[in-house]
């Protein structure tokens, strides 16, 4: 499923500084499997893949069908994980200019809620104008900021353009299972819900509705997404050895390097497909290492693209960085280099030639000089981007962030440093209840 390469990055590190913490990311592996961890009443994921049930996806295929049948475009309102997972597979797996056809074999899948730019939601609102649009709602409590204002406006639209019991047929509530603003209206409108399980955090909530209905409506096979997180979820488990567990020796390799003076993870792809798992993959880790004043600095670079931008502070910059390189084995299609009698570009050399071994080769080559240059290097390659390969990604990624934060010595499931933000721009707005804070704001400014 996925193949991890970290020769150069254990090159740069004291001999045996990987194997050395096996004993440890041992330990961490059995603390998730065991619920002894900080933070163990947020391990719903750790199993998520293979207790969903044949059930239970069939009726999240059924409820996809339903927006598919009665939507052109549908808009997922959530910010974080509640909408990064779900972006990250959809757009690895959709072509890329598909959107442009209009041919209604699939409605546009857009998102709002993840920000409150006023000219982002009104050339949205523009767009939906007239168009048979539906809404997932995800949000835990229904008044998250960005989520809440962005459902309020989308909500109405939907009533204004398609009736009451239109819009109750194409919008869909992911909340908590009893509680909150989104909850509550959902039961008023009677809208189909879906329950934000409580053991599971946002970024770590692909594999729960808020990721898998979206994926569905878009037309992707949630089955397979499933089976390759289940057969992950084997493969990185307590009785795999620390050799062959990825999850483990990708913990214990960006640990070691950590602790070597290597405090930014570099997570590079030459697919652009994958430019919003970069994305995902960035919040994951953010979230759950950065704090305590401890915390591998997660950053992503879409290559070739940005070797173009990043790639000289790459090569020469301060050597505090080390850089992990998604590869897909195979793209999904064929394209040969053309002849040109001409040849002014000088690449008659690569006639004949798949596009794809270029890009292969600019990825050896620049992993070669990036390791010159000193640059620790770990490879991860996956042999195609498809729902079961992706799903094996998600789940890597997601049992080595556990390990990896126990490693680190942090609570890798809270995110107390979030509500800082929230507190002033509540109290900076006037918003009741935050009277104190305002005063305090005030005569700091």
């Amino acid at each position: 499923m996925i193949k991890l390469d970290i020769q150069n990055a254990a090159s740069f590190l004291p001999a045996g500084a990987v194997d050395s913490l096996a004993p440890r990311a041992a330990e961490a592996n059995l603390a998730l499997e065991n619920g002894t961890c900080p933070g163990n009443d947020f391990l719903g994921w750790l199993h998520l893949p293979s207790s969903l049930t044949p059930e239970f996806l069939a009726d999240i295929r059924q409820t996809a069908a339903t927006l598919r049948e009665n939507c052109d475009a549908i808009v997922v309102a959530g910010i974080g994980g509640s909408y990064l997972g779900a972006r990250a597979v959809i757009e690895a797996l959709s072509d890329s200019f598909e959107w442009l056809s209009r041919d209604g074999s699939n409605p546009a899948i857009l998102f709002a809620g993840n920000n409150i730019g006023e000219d982002y939601l009104s050339e949205l609102t523009r767009y939906l104008e007239g168009r048979r649009f539906g809404v997932i709602n995800i949000s835990k409590s229904g008044t998250t900021t960005e989520t809440a204002l962005a459902f309020r406006l989308l909500k109405k639209q939907c009533e204004q353009q398609r009736g009451l019991d239109m819009a109750r047929r194409v919008i869909v509530a992911i909340t908590d299972a009893s509680k909150g603003a989104a909850r509550i209206t959902a039961d008023k409108e009677g809208y189909k819900s879906y329950i934000i399980p409580d053991n599971v955090g946002g970024r770590f909530s692909v594999l729960t509705p808020v990721g898998l209905l979206p994926i569905a409506c878009a037309g992707f096979d949630i089955d397979a997404l499933v089976q390759g997180a289940r057969d992950m979820e084997q493969a990185t488990g307590i009785d795999v050895p620390f050799a062959e567990n990825p999850a483990a020796l990708y913990a214990a390799t960006r640990n070691a390097l950590y602790a070597a003076g290597k405090k930014i993870e570099i997570l590079a792809n030459y697919q652009p497909k994958l430019h919003s798992m970069n994305e995902w993959w960035k919040q994951l880790y953010g979230e759950s290492e950065g704090k305590g004043g401890k915390g591998i600095f997660p950053a992503a670079v879409d290559l070739t693209t940005d070797l173009h931008s990043m790639g000289q502070w790459i090569q020469e910059g301060e050597r505090t960085i080390f850089e992990t390189v998604i590869s897909v084995a195979a793209p999904r299609h064929t394209l040969l280099f053309p002849h040109d009698d001409e040849n002014l570009d000088g690449l008659n050399f690569l006639e004949g030639r798949r596009v794809d071994e270029v890009n292969k080769m600019a990825e050896l080559g620049t992993r070669l000089a990036h390791v010159d240059g000193g640059v620790p290097n770990l490879r991860i390659v996956i042999d195609a981007l498809d729902e079961y390969h992706i799903g094996a990604l998600i789940y890597f990624f997601e049992r080595g962030c556990g390990i990896s934060g126990l490693l680190l010595g942090v609570n890798p499931f809270d995110q107390p440093g979030v509500e800082a933000y929230k507190r002033n721009m509540f109290a900076l707005l006037g918003k009741p209840g935050y009277e104190a804070e305002t005063a305090a704001i005030q005569a700091r400014l």
